[in-house]
């Protein structure tokens, strides 16, 4: 199959058809309707189910019901409706199930505005809902990005038997690049043993619940969570960099704002100014091997965010006080741009050029 020219949002969709999901239950909410649109049209062309659910919080506990069968499932809203879902997102990890959960982030609090935003960063890495838990959470930047990402989110689903976050801002939903679908494979094999499939030859009825009324009981189930956890934060790191070899500054963004701070990086770059990019594509677990290699002989990072800043707590831990850490940011659903952010390279980091130009 070649390039086709899509939207991000049926983009995710189509991914997730390739990806053997046959389940989606979901609630239309700009600025990410257009992938609900989709697969009510699309799951029925592959023998699947689509059912718009009459709220966010019955979509998301319709999700529950078709994981706990072993079935690959989907939902999909934007942030006042990603709201609405966390008290079942809890129980989903309590649950030990595997789904994929996207948030197309746009402008608040409240209601806001649909233009594109990352201030949700909290909501998905640090637990939304009750109890002590973590959810991986992908991060793409470019629509072939979101092919690659949906189709890992379902097999890590699938291998640690719990939810995924698929987190784009609004604009990476609207907006339209050619992308290709590679050749069908065959879907990786995962143990679906623990199954609700009822009486079939495998053991018998099987019992899915995150209720634990004993304190010893849930303790145990929180100690194996944990180690659950531990091992997403050994295996599950994703990230790029983008010249920091020698790199006197390094921005750290995500998302589309990284492709807007590459440009800025680059135009720094043509005047200089030794600029590097690390781009977190799991923001949890979030990569700290890329801070651990840099920090000691870095001058500085700087956070760019669509938000008031909330990645820069982690880009802090990260850099755990080697090197300061400077942030720009927008909010309400504003863009930073190419020069906004090439201004603030130049107010942390303009002194560099003459230092570099006069061999200091």
């Amino acid at each position: 199959m070649g390039k086709v020219l899509m939207k991000g949002n049926e983009v995710l969709a189509e991914a997730a058809v390739h990806a053997d999901c046959r389940y989606y239950f979901g609630y239309p909410i700009t600025p990410q309707s257009e992938l609900v649109a989709y697969m009510a049209r699309r799951l029925p062309e592959v023998g699947g189910l689509f059912l718009q659910a009459e709220s966010e919080i019955a979509a998301i506990n319709m999700v529950y019901g078709a994981a706990s069968t072993g079935v690959r499932v989907m939902t999909s809203s934007s942030s006042p409706g990603f709201s609405l879902k966390q008290e079942g997102i809890s129980y989903l990890v309590g649950s030990e199930l595997p789904a994929v959960i996207v948030n197309i982030v746009r402008g608040g609090p409240g209601l806001g505005n649909i233009q594109p935003a990352q201030s949700d960063y909290f909501q998905v890495t640090k637990g939304g809902g009750h109890g002590d838990y973590h959810i991986p959470v992908l991060a793409p930047s470019t629509l072939q990005e979101i092919v690659d990402l949906t189709m890992d989110a379902f097999d890590i689903a699938d291998k640690y038997r719990s939810p995924v976050i698929i987190m784009g801002d609004g604009m990476l939903g609207q907006m339209m690049e050619p992308v290709e679908f590679k050749e069908k494979v065959e879907s990786k094999q995962f143990d679906k043993s623990w199954a609700t499939t009822g009486t079939r030859g495998d053991g018998g009825p099987k019992i899915i619940t995150s209720l634990e009324l004993d304190a010893d009981s849930l303790e145990k189930r929180n100690t194996l969570l944990q180690k659950k956890f531990a091992e997403m934060k050994e295996q599950e790191v994703r990230y790029e960099t983008y010249c920091t070899e020698d790199a006197d500054y390094i921005i750290v963004a995500y998302g589309t704002v990284a492709r807007i701070a590459m440009n800025a990086i680059n135009k720094a770059r043509e005047t200089g100014l030794k600029i590097g990019l690390i781009r977190p594509i799991s923001l949890w677990p979030f990569p700290e091997k890329p801070f651990e290699e840099t920090r000691k002989r870095v001058k500085g990072y700087i956070s760019v965010e669509m938000s008031a800043g909330q990645m820069i707590e982690d880009v802090r831990l990260a850099v755990n006080g080697h090197a300061p850490v400077d942030f720009y940011g927008r909010t309400g659903g504003v863009v930073p741009t190419q020069e906004e952010i090439y201004e603030k390279i130049i107010t942390v980091a303009g002194g560099l050029k003459y230092e570099h130009e006069n061999g200091i």
